[in-house]
């Protein structure tokens, strides 16, 4: 019986019996007959979905190793399904140019414009197809902790290195929340948490991240309130990457950051990487800065869009409500090509200036 409470199950209990029960007791013997599901209570009663073959092949160790990760951009078809051979195609340059690890359905990505199904499908097709030689880390965060953790459960099942989890946006939540939330999906596997309070209205304080680094899956975090506060983690031994391409060099080299999780290295990942791993290189940092105050003028990932399909890499195809910037900003991206040199920038097609029928803007998919 106890065994069988302890899977959920609802058992029937004998009625409570007294001669002197009115119609209040009656009322009470019924709502006695049933007890709570224990599962309700027990911690982590829902096994992750994660195989032994994962768990060999990836530790946290690996993930905290990792210097370069580029949050991947999502190509999309003139239907505005997946363009996976596009996708192969700019996860093969990632590879080629050094790139470590990929961030799969992020925000650069476009997760929050997929259903969870193509989410899960498109981590499963990385890992698949490239799993071997890039690490893989979904993101399978929500609001909902129990999107997230059944996200999770389906990433890992599929096969990838790491999750990234973001704090729950829009409704929000307390500090103690906030913890309860992440230990739920960290019991998983190993684990990035992403803090970027411009986006979900949150900030996720120190405190909560030293609560978090208890556990042994917590790789890190991807910050990007600062670079003070990268330093806050990193002096007490938290890896972190920066979460802000601008400020990634510096918080690599002055403020002890294991690197960037970047945007900007979708375009250019041979140079990112030469930020990342070449030692202070403050001339090439300030080379690429034009460039990736251009790819932030709008919201990401309009301007990371907007170049890959001026540079012949993916479709000029948008799920809305993201569009392209407009033509000024489409001219501008040209003569910033010429200005590092074509040759940095991934694809091998000539860089053109889009007119504005030349994109596809797709509300139903």
């Amino acid at each position: 019986m106890d065994a069988l409470r302890s899977y959920g199950v609802c058992l029937r209990e004998p009625a409570l019996e007294s001669p002197r029960l009115g119609t209040s007791g009656a009322y009470k013997r019924r709502n006695a007959q049933w007890r709570s599901p224990r599962a309700a209570v027990v911690p982590n009663f829902h096994l992750p979905m994660r195989s032994y073959e994962v768990k060999n092949r990836t530790s946290t160790d690996d993930i905290k190793a990792l210097r370069l990760i580029t949050a991947i951009k999502t190509p999309y078809l003139p239907d505005g399904r997946f363009d996976l051979e596009a996708y192969d195609d700019l996860i093969n340059m990632q590879i080629v140019q050094g790139v470590e690890g990929v961030i799969v359905g992020g925000t650069t990505g476009e997760g929050q414009l997929m259903s969870w199904d193509e989410h899960i499908m498109l981590i499963g097709h990385t890992v698949n197809c490239f799993g071997g030689s890039i690490k893989v880390i979904g993101n399978t965060g929500s609001n909902s902790t129990r999107e997230a953790i059944h996200a999770s459960e389906q990433g890992f099942a599929v096969g990838m290195h790491a999750a990234l989890h973001i704090n729950p946006y829009y409704g929000k939540t307390s500090l103690e929340g906030l913890i309860s939330h992440f230990d739920c999906v960290l019991s998983m596997g190993p684990t990035i948490v992403y803090n970027v309070p411009t986006r979900t209205g949150q900030d996720i304080p120190p405190r909560v991240i030293h609560a978090l680094a208890k556990s042994p899956n917590l790789a890190g975090v991807k910050e990007c309130v600062g670079n003070d506060r990268v330093k806050q983690y990193t002096d007490n031994g938290i890896a972190v990457w920066s979460g802000n391409d601008d400020q990634c060099h510096d918080a690599r080299w002055n403020y002890g950051a294991m690197g960037v999780i970047s945007v900007t290295s979708n375009l250019i990942p041979g140079l990112m990487r030469e930020l990342m791993f070449g030692g202070k290189y403050p001339s090439l940092n300030l080379k690429l800065m034009p460039l990736i105050e251009w790819l932030f003028h709008e919201p990401n990932p309009i301007g990371l869009n907007t170049a890959l399909a001026q540079l012949g890499v993916a479709r000029p195809v948008f799920r809305l409500p993201y569009v392209p910037l407009p033509r000024a900003k489409r001219v501008e991206f040209v003569n910033i090509v010429k200005e590092i040199g074509r040759e940095y920038f991934v694809g091998d097609k000539e860089v053109e200036v889009l007119d504005d029928d030349d994109f596809i803007l797709i509300g139903r998919y």
